[in-house]
Parts: structure tokens; C-alpha cells; sequence
């Protein structure tokens, strides 16, 4: 009888240390995605902000438009510091609805609040910009040479996805492209866009209004729209920044406006934009710098703290002039509360300072790092959030 329970003694003591390695892998694994690719969603909510060695955890959720930076930013973070920081790839609008409803620690938004978002949050959310990106327009024409750009104006873009320009020969698009009247057959377009709650969207539909508000008015404008090509054209949803690039890939004489990272990780056509000065421009890290220096010469200002209305950044950063500015570019936005937690509260400003620093050196193909003024304005939250 003492031999047995012995017996059931070490059984027991084996079966309660390989439930500890499990736990202790769960809390301790960080998530991680490739770029294109959509992370699982995770149950974790915010109210739980310690894994169960007593580590503190940050989660967020948001941006597909700042997805593939963030599990960068976030693998570094979580290796270097000791600290979990978890991400969820689900769109800005789904990521902004966690956060107010604290299912996360911190949301993600390719655009700042809305005047009326703003006002109802007033003093209690913080809006930190953290990197630049692009949005670039890509197309699937099989017959344009590999060595040729296809160059689009905003009112034709405006126009295609407002669903009046129908095919690929249109004459508003010949004559931006007269070399390629030979290739631009008589093909409908496929306007893809996203399907879901979408900064991206945002961003993009803030680009067609500043450049064609007659095309594009304003009630076009915002993370959700309905879609006129939808209606009288061949207009196609996609789930995420990873949507639309997986149907643009797959579906021949299409278009589509993804962030730049996908463009290029995915090895999409990506078409040059006319921009204000009339030059036909592609993204790359040179002409979205040439973008944002030249907003800056134009009077770009920033609000003074992460407390501020931000809300009319993107509209003043879009189509800047200069020949060789790249006309779509925006800010991508981590969005914190005022008050935390105590211990939680001291880990969200260690993030905060880390993206404003080393972070930013941390920035991945098809992004780059915020102006010095704008750290400055953000590393202003570390005097703001404080623990309760």
C-alpha cells in the first residue's frame, strides 16, 4: 500500500510539472505574423495585464495598415525588455472598438480621431503617431511589360472607384499612359477595396477627397464606405490590408490601395500617382521622405501634446507638393488611455519611450520613422498617463 502511494506521489509531481511547462510557454510565447499574414485573435482581455509568472502584458489590436511594423516592434520589445506585447491584426475600427471597450491596452489607427470622436474622449485618450507608411495602388494588368509603370491620376482613381471609369482603355486613362494604348485592352476594372472597418480606407478616402472632392465628396470619407463600383461597376471586397492584396494577386485587370510593405513583400505592380506638381511618382523611402519634408515647408503643424486633436494631420499630409513627392502617405496611430492600472501604467510609458527611441530603429521595408518634433510631442505622454 506505501509502495503504491509512492507511486502515485511521482506520477502526480510529473503530471503537475509538464502542466507548468505548458502554462509557462503560453504566457511567455510572443505572437508573431508574417507580413500578409492575419494573426489568430486572441482571448486575452485588458483587464488581465500580468501573465501567470507575474510578467506584465500589453496587448493591442487594430491596424492591418501598421500590422506587420507592429509584430516587429513587438518581437524586439518582448525579447529585449521581458515584457509581453500582444497584437492583433483586426483593422482599425475592430481595433479601435476593443480598445474603448478595454477588451485591449492600447489601440491602432492608420487615422486619428474624429473631431467627434475626439470630443467624447477629450483628456482621457492619448493619439501617439509612430510611423510612417504609404498607401500604394496596385493593379493587375498581365499584359503591362515588368518594366513599365502604369501612371494614375487622383481623379482617375476617384473616377474607378466611383465607378465611372469601367475599363482598362478608358481615354482618361490613355492619356496619362500613350505608350501603353497597345496593352490597355478593353478589360472591365476590378475595384478592390476593403471590406472591413479600415484606417487604411480612411486614409485613402482623405487622399481622393483632398485631390477630387468634386469626384469624391465627402460623404465618401471614412473607415467604412459604400462603394459606388460596388453598384454600378465590378467593385470587390477584402478583409484587411491581407484581403486585398490576396485579391488583387488572384484576380486579373484588378486595382487595389494596400500599405506599402504588402506591396512590396507580396511583389505587386505598383502604379506611379500623379502628383500636385503633375509627376507621375511610385513609393519608396525617398519620395515619401520628399512628401513629408515638403507638408513640413507648406506650414504642417502638429498639435503640442498626445492630448490634442489630431484629427486634421492626414488631411494637410496627403498630396504634398514637390516633384518628386509620393502624393498618399500617413501617419499610423497607437491610441492609450490617460489612467492605468499602477504597475501596468509604469509598462505602457517604458513602451511608449521604447517606440520613440530604439523603436524607431526598428522600422521594417515599406516604413519610416517619425520626425524628431513628433517623438518630442509623443514622449510628452510619459508626464501624462499616470497609475491608480
Amino acid at each position: 500500500m506505501e509502495k503504491r502511494a509512492v507511486t502515485l506521489a511521482v506520477i502526480g509531481l510529473f503530471v503537475l510539472a509538464a502542466v507548468a511547462v505548458v502554462l509557462g510557454f503560453i504566457s511567455f510565447k510572443t505572437p508573431e505574423a508574417p507580413s500578409g499574414t492575419k494573426p489568430e485573435v486572441m482571448s486575452s482581455t485588458a483587464t488581465t495585464s500580468a501573465t501567470s509568472a507575474g510578467k506584465v502584458a500589453i496587448s493591442g489590436a487594430g491596424a492591418t495598415f501598421l500590422a506587420p511594423q507592429m509584430f516587429e516592434w513587438a518581437r524586439i520589445y518582448t525579447q529585449t525588455k521581458g515584457v509581453v506585447v500582444e497584437y492583433q491584426s483586426v483593422g482599425s475600427g475592430a481595433g479601435r472598438d476593443m480598445f474603448f471597450r478595454n477588451v485591449t491596452h492600447f489601440g491602432a489607427s492608420d487615422v486619428p480621431l474624429s473631431k467627434e470622436l475626439y470630443e467624447k474622449y477629450r483628456g482621457r485618450v492619448l493619439q501617439i503617431p509612430v510611423v510612417i507608411g504609404s498607401i500604394a495602388i496596385v493593379y493587375n494588368i498581365p499584359e503591362i511589360p515588368e518594366n513599365t509603370n502604369l501612371c494614375l491620376s487622383g481623379d482617375v482613381i476617384a473616377l474607378i472607384y466611383k465607378g465611372e471609369i469601367k475599363r482598362w482603355d478608358d481615354e482618361r486613362i490613355l492619356s496619362d499612359n500613350p505608350s501603353l494604348k497597345n496593352y490597355l485592352l478593353g478589360k472591365e476594372i476590378v475595384a478592390v477595396h476593403r471590406s472591413d472597418s479600415s484606417g487604411t480606407t480612411g486614409a485613402f478616402t482623405i487622399y481622393l477627397n483632398k485631390v477630387a472632392p468634386n469626384i469624391w465628396t465627402k460623404d465618401l470619407v471614412g473607415l467604412t464606405v459604400d462603394w459606388p463600383a460596388d453598384k454600378v461597376a465590378k467593385g470587390v471586397g477584402g478583409k484587411g490590408n491581407e484581403g486585398v492584396t490576396q485579391v488583387v494577386q488572384t484576380t486579373p485587370y484588378s486595382i487595389g490601395y494596400v500599405e506599402l510593405n504588402y506591396a512590396l513583400l507580396n511583389k505587386l505592380r505598383m502604379a506611379a500617382v500623379k502628383n500636385a506638381d503633375g509627376y507621375c511618382v511610385v513609393p519608396n523611402e525617398t519620395t515619401i521622405v520628399n512628401a513629408v519634408k515638403s507638408a513640413f515647408k507648406s506650414g504642417l503643424a502638429f498639435p503640442q501634446t498626445p492630448l490634442d486633436d489630431w484629427s486634421d494631420v492626414p488631411q494637410k499630409l496627403m498630396n504634398a507638393p514637390g516633384r518628386d513627392s509620393y502624393p498618399i502617405v500617413s501617419f499610423s496611430f497607437l491610441l492609450f488611455w490617460r489612467e492605468y492600472p499602477k504597475e501596468l501604467a509604469g509598462a505602457i510609458k517604458d513602451f511608449i519611450n521604447w517606440l520613440n527611441t530604439e523603436g524607431q530603429g526598428k522600422t521594417i521595408v515599406g516604413y519610416l520613422p517619425i520626425p524628431e518634433e513628433v517623438r518630442e510631442i509623443n514622449l510628452k505622454a510619459l508626464q501624462i498617463i499616470e497609475g491608480r
